[in-house]
């Protein structure tokens, strides 16, 4: 049997919560149930139809034997990234680590949505990160828009997305405020920034690397702005968690 095998994530751009990548390993005789299902992108589908086709996959796994599964990082990672490697090669890890994640590491056609403006790069960069590549009889291509052209790409960005809805709302209720979609352009993230960035220190979901929360500070806080897991000017009482 051969597999089809797609990865994805869904986060990179916003300022809150986590980026999360989803994997989704089927037969290849079943995408044509995905197509039939509907499964597309998850930019191009309504939050009902995405939590319908999230709920349908997982009773696949249950009943057929399909495989899926998400890898989440939180805000505190992706920031000591930012200070380190950078984005790209941080989403490199995250895909490797869904990939580590699937049972079926034999006669796979894998495809995942590449994050670099050069595929053939990403691709490679995942590769080389895999202890044992090749697997048996096994293959994997980067693209970009991936999740438009290969259902199993888009299954997966699913299950991603959902996943980072379900983080955000976790968040929402925590603070104890509306915080909008995470994205810097969404005005319920806005007014929610005063909340998450306080003089005390900035919450533990927020991004603090990111441009929107440094400017923030540098208009509406005073003293340095905190750098994640160090210790920067006396107006600083909150660190790396």
């Amino acid at each position: 049997m051969r597999w089809s095998v797609g990865v994805d994530e869904a986060g990179r751009g916003p300022v809150l919560g986590p980026l999360v990548f989803g994997i989704c390993a089927v037969p290849e005789n079943a995408l044509s149930e995905l197509v039939d299902q509907g499964v597309r992108d998850s930019k191009d589908l309504s939050p009902a139809k995405r939590r319908q086709l999230e709920d349908w996959y997982w009773e696949q796994c249950q009943k057929e034997g399909w495989f899926g599964a998400t890898v989440i990082f939180p805000a505190q990672r992706i920031d000591l990234a930012l200070q380190n490697q950078g984005l790209n090669l941080l989403e490199v890890e995250g895909f490797h680590e869904a990939l580590a994640l699937t049972p079926n590491k034999t006669n796979c056609d894998i495809v995942v949505d590449a994050c670099d403006v050069n595929a053939e790069r990403f691709g490679q960069r995942i590769t080389m990160k895999i202890s044992d590549w090749p697997w048996p009889e096994s293959r994997l291509n980067s693209e970009h828009k991936a999740d438009l052209n290969h259902p199993a790409v888009g299954m997966a960005s699913i299950l991603a997305k959902e996943e980072r809805d379900r983080r955000i709302r976790i968040m929402e209720e925590r603070v104890g405020v509306p915080v909008g979609s995470g994205y810097p352009s969404d005005p319920a993230t806005k007014e929610a920034l005063p909340h998450l960035c306080r003089q005390e220190g900035i919450d533990e979901d927020v991004r603090w690397g990111w441009a929107t929360v440094q400017n923030f500070w540098r208009a509406q806080r005073a003293g340095e702005i905190p750098v994640r897991g160090q210790r920067r000017g006396v107006q600083q009482t909150l660190f790396q968690p």
